[in-house]
């Protein structure tokens, strides 16, 4: 697998062309006629194509047939192409497009270094498992193209850290996928607690359900047309199954647990509500953790950590119960408030805080808000609600707690400096290596 020239991925995007001047320049040189549909002038409610942003996906699998429709329900998005490594998952994202759109345009790029050197994408979604969602936002703002990505939107901090600073270095717009800060129910639990109403923040728990477990890997031949050696990706190389294929989220080289997957969300709307998006809690406790034995998988079952911010405000994260028993609840000194993510479903004590809600309950599937903000962030050219540096600082938070799991004993954690107090052996787990020829 050969990889692209570095002048290609790495030199600073260069200044887009109005696609309104390009239209305008082209239709002269061509001598098209003055009569022209409706849809390409914006009439009819529809946006000219001048004014629309161009559309990548890369990866196409359950999260992205789930989100990609929302997405194609802004009528100021066009999407082009997509990117997968899996033939029937190219075909699924061209048949849902193309429907959408009445045509047949949607491309299907099996290699998405194919998809960034398209000078007709502006911006892509990449939602290809957690080993692609921080190196291939990398890859995406090196080549002059806005993200949304993906959570947990990073493999490794190291590489968080490199979101942020490739970011940074061109000025790309970037948007976490922790929808929940664009979804009302949220907003009102945070303005609740930065209003004061439940007092000074005590004690948080952040809950997700039970992990699972791959009993075993039956190796077999990659199947025709799938590449497997671009969706391992920078991960170590193992013999291909569907095993770990389908369950990549249980093994240490592709994901981090269910407990990384799903509380990511928590520590992203947690920093949110405490007003915390530049730093992270600084001391880790581990409680209890259970993993299967005899089985393939490697992450926890069940775990607890106990984190602890600088001042003094606890964070117990938990992974255990049932999908419907996930809880996010804040604790003050004058009461506490609770979100039940399962229907956006909020309580509260006391009880007169809930009366002063005049918005709507919706749960964490409305993600349109979240994908509303983060195109108005690439046509303002403005910073997103769940900016690199949010993004980051929150799932960092996550990895350090499942660093405490898989070391079994309490770490400290100096979220300025992004290192681990005088632990030489936990400073090595920060960036993973990343298997050649790839590079963050």
């Amino acid at each position: 697998m050969s990889i692209p020239n570095d002048s290609k991925l790495s030199a600073q995007p260069s200044r887009r062309v109005s696609r309104r001047d390009f239209l305008k320049t082209s239709a002269a040189a061509l001598g098209m006629p003055a009569i022209i549909p409706a849809s390409a002038l914006g009439l009819g409610g529809t946006t000219p194509p001048s004014e629309r942003i161009n559309f990548g996906i890369i990866g196409f699998g359950p999260r992205a047939s789930s989100l990609v429709p929302l997405f194609l329900q802004e009528t100021d998005l066009q999407a082009r192409a997509v990117s997968d490594c899996q033939p029937d998952r190219r075909e699924a994202a061209k048949a849902l497009v193309d429907g959408t759109y009445g045509n047949k345009d949607f491309a299907m790029i099996p290699d998405f270094r194919e998809l960034l050197a398209r000078p007709d994408i502006d911006a892509v979604y990449i939602a290809a498992g957690n080993r692609w969602h921080g190196l291939g936002s990398i890859y995406a703002m090196r080549a002059g193209k806005d993200v949304y990505a993906e959570k947990p939107v990073s493999l490794s901090i190291g590489e968080g850290r490199a979101v942020v600073e490739t970011a940074e270095r061109f000025g790309a717009i970037y948007q976490g996928g922790h929808q929940r800060r664009s979804i009302d129910s949220c907003r009102f639990v945070a303005d609740v607690v930065q209003r004061g109403m439940i007092g000074k923040v005590k004690r948080v728990i952040l809950r997700c359900w039970a992990g699972g477990t791959i009993k075993e890997i039956k190796p077999c031949p990659v199947p025709e047309g799938f590449d497997y050696d671009l969706w391992l990706g920078g991960t170590p190389w193992h013999p291909f199954s569907w095993e770990r294929v389908k369950g990549w989220r249980y093994f240490w080289d592709t994901g981090g647990g269910m407990y990384m997957d799903m509380n990511c969300h928590w520590t992203d709307l947690l920093a949110f509500c405490l007003g915390r998006d530049d730093t992270s809690p600084v001391e880790y406790q581990p409680i209890s953790s259970e993993f299967a034995a005899d089985v393939a998988s490697e992450t926890p079952l069940t775990c607890e950590v106990n984190a602890r911010y600088a001042d003094g405000v606890e964070v117990l994260i938990q992974s255990k119960g049932t999908f419907q028993e996930r809880l996010f609840r804040i604790e003050g000194d004058e009461g506490w408030i609770e979100f039940w993510d399962d229907n956006g479903t909020v309580k509260a004590q006391p009880e007169s805080i809930v009366r002063y809600r005049a918005i709507t309950t919706r749960s964490y599937t409305e993600a349109g808000g979240h994908i509303r903000n983060f195109l108005d962030g690439i046509k303002l050219r403005r910073p997103t609600i769940d900016h690199p540096l949010a993004a980051h600082r929150a799932t960092v938070t996550m990895h350090v707690s499942n660093l405490c799991v898989r070391l079994g004993r309490p770490l400290r954690w100096d979220p300025v400096k992004e290192r681990f107090h005088n632990d030489p052996e936990a400073d090595r787990m920060i960036a993973r290596a990343l298997r050649p020829p790839w590079t963050a």
